[in-house]
């Protein structure tokens, strides 16, 4: 080996050694690869539940649901990014594991570009039931032309409550708006700029504002302060006919609290894209009333989401071997 081809691999070792490398536990073909041409630099190594702790022990970020145990096994890991907008399956597991939120590892997610998809989901819930469309569609299957009783209510001049004024449910304010509602939030950051919002009150006040919403919407993120905030007391105090529209995540509400409000007829209507359990099993209670629409967890998906989100990990991924800052920090004390 001549003396000059030593020299320039004697070089290259630093480079090599200091090559930062980025597990990814999605199996997406494409994603790969965006991520390698995003980051040429980098060693992006997809990888598997079999794989994945005889990888992890150098790896310096994970692009996936990362568990306690594989925390555990990656000393050198700087950065866990997330897909999906909600990080509690990783920050609070149901192993009860709190090693990512003890870390100085940096997490990221996906918490606002989710927010259009989900929000036209939410509206879509709010006005099959204002409208009646069920009711409606229900003739329309069988060819019945039945004009009365089917009238709906309108949603100017109505409250609307939106619990969780993050990327979700600042577009659900803005629709709402939009529809002439009055829009009240419910949030625990300040919110100093919403003109959308005619007011923001906190968690703890939460209750005061129930009486006066025409419809709820729950956009917030799971939390242990989260967890079931809208419980059967907070079920009693929301007026009677008003609307309950869930679209983050079905440990924010108290299922049974919801059943009793709707076999009490408190209820108007109500759309959940969200339960607990998941998936709602057959025979649950929820199926059996006509004026609830449930669909399976699927209001982030639409023909935009996917370029959104993957977008987040490929820029993410740009940023993080560049030394960058990265987008969508999650406070991991907060959880969102």
């Amino acid at each position: 080996m001549s003396r000059l081809l030593l020299l320039s691999f004697a070089c290259a070792l630093p480079l090599l050694a200091q090559s930062k490398k980025i597990l990814v536990a999605y199996p997406d073909s494409a994603l790969l690869a965006q991520l390698r041409s995003a980051a040429p630099q980098v060693r992006v190594v997809p990888v598997s539940p079999a794989t994945v702790m005889t990888e992890i022990s150098d790896a310096d970020a994970f692009l996936g649901e990362i568990t306690s145990a594989q925390v555990r096994a990656a000393p050198h890991l700087q950065w866990v990014g997330v897909i999906s907008a909600g990080v509690e399956q990783v920050l609070f597991p149901a192993d009860g594991g709190s090693d990512l939120r003890r870390s100085n590892i940096v997490l990221t997610n996906n918490k606002i570009v989710q927010g259009p998809e989900i929000a036209d989901h939410a509206l879509a819930m709010l006005l099959m039931l204002s409208r009646k469309l069920y009711m409606l569609y229900r003739n329309d299957q069988k060819q019945i032309w039945q004009p009365s009783p089917y009238g709906g209510i309108e949603l100017n001049g109505k409250t609307a409550v939106v619990v969780g004024l993050g990327g979700i449910g600042t577009q659900i304010a803005v629709r709402a708006h939009a529809f002439g509602m009055t829009v009240i939030g419910v949030d625990p950051e300040d919110k100093p700029f919403l003109p959308f919002v005619q007011r923001v009150v906190k968690p703890d006040t939460f209750d005061d504002v129930l009486p006066s919403a025409d419809v709820v919407f729950l956009s917030v993120p799971h939390t242990p302060q989260s967890h079931k905030m809208m419980g059967a007391h907070q079920f009693e105090l929301m007026k009677k006919n008003s609307y309950f529209v869930a679209v983050s995540r079905g440990g924010i509400y108290e299922m049974s609290g919801l059943v009793k409000a709707l076999d009490e007829r408190r209820l108007a209507g109500a759309g959940v894209d969200v339960t607990d359990p998941e998936p709602l099993p057959p025979g649950h209670p929820l199926w059996k009333f006509e004026n609830v629409i449930v669909t399976p967890h699927i209001a982030g998906r639409s023909d935009q989401d996917a370029g959104r989100m993957i977008h987040t990990l490929v820029e993410n991924t740009r940023r993080f071997a560049e030394g960058k800052p990265l987008l969508h920090v999650v406070d991991k004390q907060k959880g969102y």
